[in-house]
């Protein structure tokens, strides 16, 4: 099996941003993924995978604040946050 090509990982990443499961998600995420995946390195891009693959109740609580997240998203929550809630 071959690995992934940097652009058909950012598309696939874009896409599971896009289509969440709560659409307040595919809104926050969507436009988070369209204006930094672009720019992220590797390692980021595997949090931001890992990221995609929990719960959107909790990714949606963790986001607005509303709950407590995992130690290791905490940095990526917050840029999505500060990207979210800055937007006009």
């Amino acid at each position: 099996m071959s690995e992934e090509s940097p652009e058909h990982r950012l598309r696939r990443l874009t896409m599971r941003a896009n289509r969440r499961g709560i659409k307040e998600m595919d809104i926050i995420l969507g436009h988070y993924a369209e204006a930094r995946l672009g720019a992220m390195d590797a390692p980021t891009l595997d949090l931001f995978d890992a990221f995609l693959s929990e719960n959107d109740h909790d990714l949606y609580q963790w986001v607005t604040g509303q709950g407590v997240a995992p130690d290791r998203f905490a940095p990526l929550i917050d840029d999505i946050a500060r990207h979210a809630f800055s937007r006009k």
